[in-house]
This record gives C-alpha cells, structure tokens and sequence, in this order.
C-alpha cells in the first residue's frame, strides 16, 4: 500500500544533524558534530535519588494523567526563577513543554499560515526551520554579524505583518554569539514600538564561562515575548522537559495546541526535575559544567590556532557549545564533510542553518562531548584536510 501523504508531509525532511550522528555511532569517529550536552555532567546520582522518592512518597500522581500545562510546583519554581526586578512571572503563565523543540512545534501551529512573515537570525537554529517551515512561512532573513541581528538592517515592510521574530539570544546554535545588552537594549525598543512578538530560544543562557548574565528579551518587554527554556542543558536531555513562558492570550491557545499533540508532558519525569532542583541544586551544578566547556572549548580553540590553514577563520565563544568556522570562499563544506568522515572526523556542514541563501563554505564545531585528546587529534585531521582542499582552489 502506498498512503498518499498530505502537502504538508511531502515537505518534511531529516534533520542533517540527526543523519550525521548515525555516522557518528561508529567509535573510531571523532565527532564535532551532535549539539549534545557531555553525558560527563549528567547527575546520575540526584536523578536516582529523586526517583526513588517519588516512587516512595508520591507514585500514583507521578505515574498518571497529569494537567496540560505541567506540574504546579515545577511551574512555581520556574516563574520564580525568572522572576527579577520588577518583573514578576506568574506561574500561569508557565506551560511545560516534551524539551523545548515542541515549544518551537507549537509556536508554528499557533502563530504561522501559510506565507506569513517570520524574521530569524542569519543563521539560525535548524530545529526551528524544521519545525516552524511545516507551517510554510515566509522567513526574513535579517542580517546578522558577530554580535548577532543588525537590527538597523529591518526595513518597515520586514515588521510590518510579521508574526514575530525568533532568535537566540545567549551563544546562539550554530554560531556561538551572544547578542550584547546594547542591542537587546535596541531590539526591545523596536519590538515595543512595531507591536512585534519575539520569540526568545534561550537553552544556553547559564553556560556562560565566566558566570556572567545578560538580561533577558522577556525581562526587558514581558509582554512581547515569549520565552522558550530548557532542562536539556543544565541537568539532562534524556528527560525531555522544557518549558514557555507566554502572555496569557497566547498562553491559553498553546495549551489547547499542546491538548492535541500530547495531552501533557509526562508526570514521572516533570516530578524528578522538580525533585532535582528544587532545593538549589542548579546554582552548584551549573557552574562544574561552565567550567568543563570552557576547558574544551580553550582546547579546541587552541589546537584550530595551531592546525588550521590561513583563509579560516572563526569566533572564540564565551560561552555555550559551538564554535562557528567560516571557510575559504569556494569551499563546500557538504562536500568536505564526506571527505573528513572518511577521515574518521565529523561536523556539521553551515549550508542548512540558514533559511535562505545559504553559506556552503560554513560549518559549526561542538566541542563539549569529545576529551581533550580527541579534541586535538580531530582538529588536526581536519586541519590538514582544509589545507589539502584549500590547494586545490587555488588551482
């Protein structure tokens, strides 16, 4: 039998990230490519311990049904978190998401039709295309330097209409930047006055390496954002638990989307976060992780300064887990990735972040699951791989 797919399932494809990391099984690949937390941080033990009490004192809520916007407690401890200043978030406002790309899954069903304008960075993250283009917007690609969105490049026809802006606004995937406060400063302003919603993606925000916070979008104009976070980061991915903060309005209609997607988001595992970081755990938790990723970021930065050929050149992040490569003009790093997995070395070639005009001599390096060693004798492979091709363009 051959079903006849729907226009909309026609146009689904895979995520190139996912492809590659069934590539990346293979235990000789050195592999810069998967966006994934170090399983080295994972707290096993808390996560043991806070399941074995639910099981004890509490298992039949955690093992039921449960209310479509998440476990109260769990809400409560989320809007205080980002309560700050003046600003306090109402935990009604709170709804917790299966990980924060289905957050992304139903911003698209309950702000896109089809042609609608929606403004992303350039790049952008690709599991947002991928789940906002099932929608069929038009994107606006706005420009985007290292300090992220040019926003004196956004013409009045970009706002006008638009459904709302997306962005990443802490060590952004794929790029690693982070957006400075003069320009959060700015994009508040424009929002504020276009009457725009802007979407804030911000799973990376406490993986600064030095400690240091930047006020959020939401913190600067509660009312023109939505913020999307996540537990992915921070404490383990396996347990899929993000979570949104929207104006009510918007809020009650991504309740009902979310009523027919999954019901809820399970009982058991929003009960171990809750039971993980209710007491503090976080604030002693994050900081080992900063420092684990700054250590093999400064390795990686390190050994692409000895390694890597001149015409190439990249960021030094201050945070997060990506290091954005720009290769010489010419380069396909589609094509190069081919050559580099016959290597034994993988990444994740630029081209597909982009939602329009894409980048081919671009690629994105993560460096937080590979040890040091590794670190240095992949970047050397690829290194001389670059320089290899390299010759050849000149050719």
């Amino acid at each position: 039998m051959n079903p006849t797919l729907s226009q909309r399932a026609q146009k689904l494809t895979s995520s190139v990230i996912r492809e590659i990391l069934k590539i990346t099984e293979r235990p000789e690949v050195i592999s810069f490519a998967g966006g994934l937390p170090s399983p080295d941080t994972f707290p096993v033990e808390r996560v043991l311990a806070a399941t074995q009490t639910i099981l004890t004192t509490a298992p039949t809520p955690a093992l039921q049904y449960g209310p479509t916007e998440g476990y109260l407690q769990l809400r409560e401890w989320i809007a205080a978190r980002h309560s700050t200043g003046s600003v306090r978030i109402d935990p009604a406002d709170v709804l917790v998401t299966t990980g924060s790309q289905q957050a992304l899954d139903l911003l698209g069903k309950t702000l896109i039709d089809s042609g609608s304008r929606v403004l992303v960075e350039t790049p952008t993250y690709l599991g947002a295309l991928q789940a906002f283009s099932l929608s069929e917007p038009t994107y606006v690609s706005v420009p985007s330097d290292e300090h992220g969105p040019q926003l004196e490049m956004l013409t009045r026809e970009d706002l006008s209409g638009a459904r709302f802006m997306y962005c990443l606004p802490n060590f952004q995937n794929p790029t690693g930047r982070r957006i400075p406060l003069a320009r959060r400063e700015q994009l508040a302003k424009i929002a504020v006055e276009a009457g725009l919603l802007v979407v804030e993606d911000d799973p990376y925000g406490a993986l600064s390496y030095s400690g240091d916070a930047l006020p959020t979008l939401k913190s600067m104009m509660p009312e023109n954002v939505v913020y999307l976070g996540s537990f992915s980061k921070v404490l383990t991915p396996g347990l899929r638990v993000g979570y949104l903060i929207a104006p009510q309005a918007l809020h009650r209609k991504l309740v009902q989307a979310k009523q027919a997607a999954d019901l809820h988001t399970p009982s058991f595992t929003q009960r171990i976060v809750y039971e993980c970081v209710k007491d503090g755990f976080l604030d002693t938790h994050i900081p080992t992780i900063r420092e684990l990723y700054r250590q093999r970021c400064q390795v990686m930065l390190e050994a692409m300064q000895e390694h890597f050929p001149n015409g190439v050149s990249w960021n030094r992040p201050e945070g997060g887990m990506f290091i954005w490569v720009n290769l010489p003009t010419g380069m396909d790093s589609v094509e190069l990735l081919q050559k580099a997995i016959a290597e034994n070395v993988a990444f994740v070639p630029g081209a597909p972040f982009f939602a329009n005009e894409p980048q081919r001599n671009t690629l994105r390096l993560s460096f937080v699951t590979v040890p040091p060693e590794r670190i240095q004798r992949g970047i050397a492979a690829l290194g001389a791989l670059i320089e290899r091709e390299s010759v050849g363009l000149k050719v």
